[in-house]
């Protein structure tokens, strides 16, 4: 066997395979016999049929296999040995003038393009500047979220008067244009209209103040700005059914449900943090601001990693080899378009390229990922995810069992391990760049780009 490389240019290359009888013949007619050896055909006993019947049968099916088999584990092992750092696979090109013709003594030549991974410099340094937000909270999120939690152990009533947060209880009946019920048209005698949803203000209004048995005439689609998700449930009827909907609707008001919030008395403050941990609503108001900015610092945080992530790949220079990875994405994806590969291919090739910054800072900085780290990472993630369904944390060992069986699925494994390898590339960076620690409220860190 002989296997050559031809470098076309710095990203791409050529590999050239020649084959002759002597690498394929004894690996063809092993597999010619183990098939005769399972082969179940009518006048032969199982595991009795000649090799010879196989051959002539099957022979030039089993020679295409063990072909393309011995190409895939040369050409796989050529770029291993010879330390070739390749984006993609190898893709066979198509000569039809080298077409074989797939006999048992021929020799067979085939070619493969590679696209090449670049070479690049990295030269981050304290000279870099991002800035680093340390978000405060603002009057407005903390007296939503202390609204949130009043009303979460609050008390249910029912007012006569529907006010603006109010849930409005009652029968849904589609009108005809003409203003009557419209026959077989859609109806719900248990509809619940919540008024903190309806998006259109002038609706909103005319829904506010009324009372029960008040009757009154609607747009649901005007009302809800056409989220089918909503008027779909409203309706009771599902989503595609209300696709288009235009017509007024009746609307009955049979009760009106108002959620009270609760008063900031020791009770409340017992209930949610503990007995005599909060006393006064001062201290209330204090614990929920550490609470509200340790959360919002996690949104600090990946807005970093955002910027880094866009620093990066706009500092480094690197080229790809783009026409390669657009016939490998083609080759690669039956289910899409050139013309869709072409529209995605920017982010794409973005990705690709802080793929290779990534893979760059590990192997230039010798950073371990060890099993104890993506251990580490998918016990946490494990163990937030049972603490959504139970506040009862699983003991140590359940959750280390867990944990061992969740990396057994390779998919898992890979995905954790990515994600280590991604804290760990982003804390690199963070200890290299100048971090420019900047405060700002919560309403205006919404508002960055």
């Amino acid at each position: 066997m002989n296997i050559t490389q031809q470098k076309i240019d710095q990203l791409n290359a050529i590999i050239n395979v020649k084959i002759s009888p002597a690498d394929y013949q004894e690996r063809v007619e092993k597999a010619i016999k183990e098939q005769a050896k399972k082969a179940k055909i009518p006048g032969f006993r199982p595991g009795m049929v000649p090799a010879a019947h196989i051959k002539k049968m099957y022979g030039k099916s089993i020679l295409v296999d063990e072909i393309n088999t011995l190409l895939s584990d040369t050409v796989n092992t050529y770029i291993t040995d010879n330390k070739i750092e390749v984006l993609g696979q190898p893709l066979p090109k198509m000569d039809d003038s080298k077409e074989p013709n797939w006999d048992f003594n021929d020799e067979f030549e085939f070619e493969y393009e590679l696209g090449l991974a670049p070479e690049f410099a990295l030269s981050f340094t304290a000279k870099d500047k991002l800035p680093h937000y340390k978000i405060k909270v603002d009057k407005e999120t903390l007296a939503s979220r202390t609204k949130n939690l009043r009303k979460s152990y609050g008390k249910m009533t029912n007012p006569e008067v529907a006010a603006g947060d109010d849930v409005l209880f009652g029968e849904l009946l589609q009108l005809a244009k003409d203003g009557s019920p419209y026959e077989g048209g859609f109806g719900n005698d248990k509809a619940s209209i919540r008024l903190d949803l309806v998006a259109d203000t002038k609706i909103k209004k005319s829904l506010i103040g009324l009372e029960k048995g008040a009757i009154v005439t609607l747009d649901l689609n005007k009302a809800f700005e056409g989220d089918a998700t909503q008027l779909a449930k409203l309706l009771n009827v599902e989503e595609e059914a209300v696709n288009g909907l235009k017509s007024d609707f009746q609307f009955t008001v049979k009760n009106i449900n108002r959620l009270e919030e609760a008063d900031l008395t020791q009770e409340f403050f017992d209930k949610l943090f503990g007995p005599d941990t909060i006393k006064t609503e001062k201290e209330f108001e204090a614990k929920i601001t550490e609470e509200l900015e340790s959360m919002m610092q996690q949104n600090a945080e990946q807005r970093l990693q955002n910027d880094l992530y866009k620093f990066g790949t706009e500092k480094v220079k690197l080229n790809l080899p783009d026409a390669f990875l657009k016939r490998w994405l083609i080759a690669t994806n039956e289910n899409l378009t050139a013309a869709e590969i072409d529209a995605d291919y920017a982010n794409f090739a973005q990705n690709l390229k802080w793929t290779l910054i990534e893979n760059k800072i590990i192997k230039d900085n010798a950073i371990e990922i060890k099993y104890e780290d993506v251990f580490k990472a998918a016990k946490t993630r494990l163990d937030g995810q049972f603490r959504m369904y139970s506040p009862q944390a699983l003991p140590e060992e359940q959750l280390a069992e867990y944990t061992v069986q969740f990396l057994q699925n390779k998919e898992n494994a890979n995905r954790i391990f990515d994600e280590v390898k991604a804290v760990k590339v982003f804390d690199y960076l963070k200890s290299v760049v100048t971090l420019d620690t900047k405060e700002i409220a919560y309403n205006k860190f919404l508002e960055l780009a």
